[in-house]
């Protein structure tokens, strides 16, 4: 699979970044269109700017929720992976991956610019959000968060 060039607009915001942000960004973006890409039913994905901020959305299928990629004020020499914070995919990673990633509240984890990028838990993660609604179908959004095995799906 081949991931589609960055769009102008995306490529502005990356490059307000230092480089060693920028790097584990477009990593991490490779990594959402790998995993979308394997995921069965998610699609094709949208690359879009929400509240100033590389965004990727399961628009044709309607499969998942949307992921953001930045950084935040607390972090700002980290990466951070952005979900939405009604959902109880960020509680869910914590418990599950609380060793591979830091936190920040209920909207996003944080990675950090060096070191080896965490493919398999991040993947796994990127593939809850981008399933997401695909899961939640028939059950409480808010409920507690769903086992392990079902983020492996």
């Amino acid at each position: 699979m081949t991931t589609p060039a960055v769009p102008s607009a995306v490529a502005e915001v990356l490059a307000q970044h230092t480089a060693a942000v920028r790097a584990r960004l477009l990593q991490v973006r490779d990594l959402i269109y790998m995993v979308a890409a394997e995921a069965e039913g998610v699609g094709p994905l949208t690359e879009t700017l929400k509240w100033g901020e590389p965004a990727y959305l399961t628009e044709a299928s309607k499969s998942g929720t949307t992921i953001r990629l930045g950084v935040v004020k607390s972090a700002p020499g980290q990466c951070a992976v952005f979900f939405n914070c009604k959902t109880m995919l960020v509680e869910t990673f914590r418990v599950h991956f609380g060793n591979n990633f830091t936190f920040e509240g209920n909207r996003a984890l944080l990675i950090p610019t060096t070191g080896d990028l965490p493919t398999e838990p991040l993947s796994l993660c990127l593939r809850a959000a981008l399933t997401y609604h695909r899961r939640t179908a028939g059950r409480d959004a808010t409920s507690r968060p769903p086992p392990v095995a079902s983020l492996r799906r």
